[in-house]
């Protein structure tokens, strides 16, 4: 038995793990994205160079994801395939594990729950609870990109803004994760490198308490949604010259291209929730944060030679991860472009 709607809750919580420890910058104007390439790279792309951490003879090769990226390029990076080849472990993107506390059977009598909190109150419709003009743009872009789901429309705004825009980016030739942590995943195999799971786990002690916090003190949905609206109205074009930038290893490009701050006004819509407080949950980047440096500070005692994956905005960011290593000490060398 699928137990997805039970666990999507859950899910959108792991949102946050994600979350930058600083404000996201403002999505970039039309006038700075109207000349932008909106035709995106296909075939085989060699993706950007690493950032090179290193104490002593130790070093770790940190690859940067983005997503969304071509959904028809290829990824292959010899320098990652040759790093990976004499490594001695791998280290996978940091996440949340999430642990709902209950047994089979309480799983299944989560699922009527489950369903309610994704739904509006008292089956309102997102023609309800969201203005005029938002509603509108909302039904032009449903038309657009969901106009087969008529279940959305009784949807919470957060959890309709997300499904929304994963239907947009597919149909923009764009793809979640480019393929990029499968041909990691088959590296690995080839080579004999152990992946190591970086995980700051989070049990949910009492599911059903947790989405009954989450129906009395709702995340800002409304702002989520509106957001995503305009994510998909205006940066589609900057998220297609980004998606580029990563696939062809502009980095210059990436710095330039700030990110759409779709991601963090849903973040900070569940963040600032009390339920968030209430189950303890509302530091977890800080947390998951602190996991990672944990991981990557072993790795370098341990190993020779370690590769991970950290997100982009993370390693171009000047606070990020990697300021915090190198206010250790250790050695943070950027890739040549």
């Amino acid at each position: 038995m699928r137990l997805r709607p039970a666990i999507s809750l859950i899910a959108l919580i792991a949102l946050m793990a994600g979350a930058p420890l600083r404000a996201a910058p403002p999505p970039p104007s039309s006038t700075n994205v109207a000349d932008l390439p909106a035709v995106l790279v296909t075939g085989v792309q060699p993706g950007p160079g690493m950032w090179r951490v290193s104490r002593g003879d130790h070093e770790l090769w940190i690859l940067g994801t983005l997503s969304p990226l071509p959904r028809g390029m290829t990824w292959q990076s010899r320098e990652v395939e040759s790093v990976i080849a004499s490594a001695q472990q791998i280290l996978l993107p940091p996440s949340v594990k999430m642990k709902v506390d209950t047994g089979w059977l309480g799983k299944l009598f989560l699922l009527p729950s489950a369903y309610s909190a994704r739904k509006n109150e008292d089956g309102k419709t997102l023609q309800q609870v969201l203005s005029a003009p938002t509603y509108a743009r909302w039904q032009a872009l449903k038309q657009t990109y969901l106009s087969d789901k008529r279940s959305v429309e009784r949807w919470r705004p957060i959890f309709a803004a997300q499904e929304l825009y994963k239907a947009a980016i597919k149909a923009n030739g764009l793809s979640n994760s480019g393929g990029v942590k499968a041909a990691v995943d088959a590296l690995a195999k080839q080579h004999g490198v152990a992946e190591t799971a970086v995980e700051y786990p989070v049990t949910i002690e009492h599911p059903r308490a947790a989405i009954k916090a989450f129906k009395q003190a709702a995340p800002n949905d409304v702002m989520c949604m509106s957001r995503t609206l305009d994510a998909i109205e205006h940066d589609l074009p900057s998220m297609k010259a980004r998606a580029n930038a990563w696939a062809t290893g502009d980095l210059q490009l990436l710095r330039e291209l700030p990110d759409s701050n779709r991601r963090q006004a849903c973040i900070d819509a569940l963040a600032d929730a009390g339920f968030a407080r209430q189950l303890g949950i509302d530091d977890i980047p800080e947390k998951v944060q602190a996991t990672w440096l944990a991981a990557a500070r072993k790795a370098l005692e341990t190993n020779r030679q370690t590769f991970a994956m950290l997100s982009m905005d993370e390693l171009l960011k000047p606070d990020g991860y990697l300021a915090k290593l190198r206010a250790e000490g250790y050695t943070i060398e950027e890739p040549v472009e």
